[in-house]
């Protein structure tokens, strides 16, 4: 039970995580274009660029290479690329939010527009990061799965072990509202014997005095 609900989690997240970023853009030498994406924690993301020939014919110009930084919204580097025609990337979000890949063109005396066709895929649509990512990657990202495993299960069991301690309150419950219902009860009958104690002790006295 525990394992079908951790992989509805994962597939629910998955799906609510699912984000893809496919565009073709012009950069201007000397300038910077940044394009954001917003990542959860622990999402798997992967990214490639490549600079598009303007002539097919003819080999890529020196002048069509760009710098490529991948960074979060606290400043943290997750890929760097300089200088170069084409590139890729994968890591897994360690902080969730707005993470920022800018791309940069060296300035020529001769301006030159470079068309870039860059793909940015993460959550379930990042299904293909295999190809690209490194052994490093992959055995943290199963570190991070087991763990969270762990805590889903650690709270699974906590769950029922709340359970059992709030049936546990409520018998013992039961059993002080009967406990205390009893006590009334005999706390009633012991002053109305008290109070029937006390007239009968009067009634003698006052008789003894021949008051009545």
């Amino acid at each position: 039970m525990a394992i079908y609900r951790f992989v509805s989690l994962l597939l629910t997240l998955g799906f609510l995580s699912n984000t893809v970023q496919s565009l073709r853009f012009d950069l201007q030498s000397g300038h910077t274009k940044c394009i954001s994406e917003d990542i959860k924690t622990h999402a798997m993301t992967v990214g490639k660029y490549s600079i598009v020939n303007p002539d097919e014919s003819q080999p890529l110009p020196d002048s069509h290479k760009i710098t490529v930084r991948v960074t979060s919204q606290y400043g943290n580097s997750y890929h760097y690329a300089d200088n170069v025609p084409s590139g890729q990337f994968a890591f897994q979000a360690s902080e969730a939010g707005d993470y920022m890949a800018c791309f940069w063109a060296a300035d020529y005396k001769q301006q030159a527009m470079i068309t870039v066709d860059f793909e940015w895929k993460s959550g379930v649509a990042a299904k293909d990061w295999t190809n690209v990512a490194k052994k490093g990657s992959i055995d943290a990202m199963e570190l991070e799965l087991k763990k969270l495993f762990d805590t889903v299960a650690s709270i699974h069991d906590e769950m029922y072990y709340l359970r059992e301690r709030e049936e546990e309150m409520q018998e013992l419950n039961k059993r002080t509202n009967s406990r205390m219902a009893s006590l009334s009860f005999l706390s009633l009958f012991v002053c109305l014997l008290v109070a029937g104690l006390q007239v009968w002790h009067l009634k003698t006295f006052f008789e003894k005095k021949k008051l009545i």
